[in-house]
């Protein structure tokens, strides 16, 4: 059977980002290229082993309508791979959703199901959505929610994908950096650090506004950073340390990151640039560094990459 576009899910290349990161203390970073996925993301490797363990389950198939609140890249994973394997995608988003991301999704064929109104006791928009998710469930017949919140084949798509591949690569990894939006990411590298006995420690990256860490609800300009509620898979401590990264830097790693390595990457890489230079100065000598590029920055445009945009919304402009 020849390759097709499931088939090059993982397997992301590691690069040396021995410009941004030049030092005389024998520290190197590593950026795990994510971005490079098909659908352009590390959700690609959550949804495609979500999916295809429900396929082989018999919960879905040809003719099966999948159903996930998601309004970033989540999104478009689902709706690429339901397109390629016959099957529809309904897409619960809110007001918050981007045009860009929209388009991308329509271009699948994905259904958009957009709730206007937050969560009148929470006053977020997550729990309203998942409200939807479910009438929808319950209408449609032959529906299914992957459910990327709390469905183990999230987190274990990167025990086996994300983290196996960095160490097989590097050998030695003594800080691995990624954001968090449903934790799966770093759960799942958390735990095969745990399951491997290694001294590897886990750097989380949260939006400021964020509460998964605690701390109060705020305003975040971007989608796949942070949340508005503590996710299941971060109800428990899985993390040797959390950094909280402004919008407005977020904007700055990006910028550092394209100027410096060529590498046009969304705010969620942004923010992981941004939080390892934080403490660049703090890590010892000789440390093996991996951070997580989790999207790609075409996405953006209208936002991170235009000066405009972002003159307007932090009243400056940020040119690395």
């Amino acid at each position: 059977m020849g390759r097709n576009i499931l088939s090059i899910i993982g397997n992301t290349p590691l690069v040396q980002l021995s410009k941004l990161f030049a030092n005389d203390r024998g520290i190197s970073v590593h950026a795990k290229l994510e971005l490079l996925n098909p659908g352009g993301s590390a959700k690609d490797r959550s949804a495609a082993r979500i999916i295809n363990a429900a396929w082989e389950e018999g919960l879905i198939g040809p003719g099966s309508v999948i159903i996930e609140s998601s309004s970033g890249n989540m999104a478009i994973s689902l709706a690429a791979i339901c397109s390629y394997l016959g099957m529809g995608f309904i897409s619960v988003i809110d007001p918050k959703a981007t045009q860009q991301n929209i388009r991308i999704m329509q271009a699948y064929g994905a259904h958009i199901e957009l709730v206007q109104e937050p969560d009148p006791q929470s006053g977020e928009f997550l729990p309203a959505r998942l409200s939807r998710v479910r009438q929808l469930l319950e209408r449609i017949p032959n529906s299914f929610w992957p459910n990327q919140y709390a469905n183990k084949n999230n987190y274990l798509s990167h025990y086996e994908g994300t983290m196996r591949e960095i160490m097989e690569e590097l050998g030695q990894v003594d800080y691995i950096i990624g954001g968090v939006s449903t934790c799966g990411t770093m759960l799942g590298c958390a735990h095969y650090i745990k399951d491997h006995k290694l001294a590897t420690k886990v750097i989380a990256v949260d939006a400021a506004g964020s509460v998964i860490f605690g701390g109060a609800n705020g305003n975040r300009r971007f989608p796949g950073l942070g949340a508005g509620i503590v996710p299941p898979f971060g109800e428990r401590p899985f993390t040797d340390q959390e950094i909280k990264v402004t919008d407005e830097d977020m904007v700055v790693g990006c910028r550092l990151l394209v100027k410096e390595e060529s590498l046009l990457a969304g705010p969620s890489s942004g923010a992981v640039i941004h939080a390892l230079k934080s403490m660049e100065q703090e890590l010892p000598d000789h440390s093996v560094c991996a951070v997580i590029l989790h999207d790609r920055g075409e996405r953006y445009m209208d936002t991170v990459y235009n000066d405009e945009w972002v003159k307007q919304q932090f009243g400056q402009s940020f040119n690395a």
